[in-house]
């Protein structure tokens, strides 16, 4: 079943989601010097902050888009921070006193991380109820303690009429929600076949990843998609990862059950059935492609 949906009802303030997108298109808006001022290398091993064009990778090829990553925010007594987990500690956010126009920007992000880990918890309620499991099934399991990462990309209009702003892939961890701005661009793959998945408002798109893909043996597939941001405005889109605690050992729901397996379809030719380990484990395996030069320096 393929792994793509969108999500209206959810109750997520509309109004919260326009200040997200005004103050995500102030910092787009900068000199590239006074956004790598907060740079990723600057974020060390809690792999947070901004990236310019070019520098993330999908299949080994530079993405045409720039961003800011962001995680669950966290202070240095942390346990985690303490023990240096790679991908765990504090946000990188613009200095308000020299950028006016962006205070209020860190409250923003957090506040709608928080509304999107309150529906998070919600959705695989669902997705556990449409498995015929207790709606605590995930919870119990994965995600009473989520492990969250939101990103905010900037896709520039593309040069070349054969290039994509993002190649074709799929996601790492149980569920994405995504919200957009009124450019098109998303397209999901669907029984070979490329769809677009177009901006729709007040709603958000939500796609499986591939650890719900392995738990439930291929019978909720994650989908491939890419983004080509073919109009003359810049795109932006704000996906947020609701994924299994680093920690968790991902396992098959029903160990006996036959799995579909699309290995040879997929667009990396591995298979996610074939994963043993923790959900930390897979994500740091994955992000240290996406980000060859930080990988080294968080393995």
């Amino acid at each position: 079943m393929n792994g793509f949906f969108y999500v209206v009802g959810h109750g997520v303030d509309t109004e919260l989601s326009e200040r997200l997108r005004c103050f995500s298109a102030r910092f787009f808006a900068l000199d590239l010097e006074d956004k790598m001022r907060i740079r990723m290398e600057r974020g060390g091993r809690a792999w947070r902050g901004f990236f310019p064009v070019g520098a993330e990778l999908t299949k080994g090829e530079p993405d045409a888009k720039e961003g800011l990553y962001f995680g669950a925010e966290l202070g240095p007594d942390h346990e985690a921070v303490v023990a240096g987990r790679p991908m765990h500690g504090a946000n990188q956010f613009p200095d308000e006193e020299r950028f006016p126009d962006l205070e209020g920007f860190r409250e923003t992000v957090l506040e709608h991380m928080a509304a999107m880990t309150e529906l998070g918890h919600l959705l695989v309620q669902g997705i556990a109820i449409s498995l015929g499991l207790s709606p605590s099934y995930f919870a119990d399991r994965y995600t009473r303690d989520p492990f969250l990462l939101f990103r905010i990309f900037h896709y520039p209009p593309l040069q070349g009429s054969g290039s994509w702003s993002v190649g074709e892939h799929t996601d790492y961890g149980l569920l994405t929600i995504l919200q957009q701005d009124s450019v098109r661009g998303l397209e999901v793959k669907s029984g070979g076949t490329w769809i677009d998945a177009p901006p729709v408002d007040g709603a958000f798109v939500c796609n499986i990843g591939d650890m719900l893909d392995r738990m439930t043996g291929g019978f909720y597939r994650s989908t491939a998609h890419r983004v080509r941001n073919a109009s003359s405005l810049g795109r932006l889109s704000f996906p947020f990862f609701f994924d299994p605690n680093f920690d968790a050992a991902i396992r098959p729901i029903d160990p006996t059950a036959e799995i579909v397996d699309d290995q040879q379809e997929r667009w990396d030719g591995a298979s996610v059935h074939d994963f043993e380990g923790t959900y930390g484990d897979y994500i740091l395996r994955k992000v240290g492609r996406v980000f060859p030069d930080l990988g080294r320096d968080i393995s």
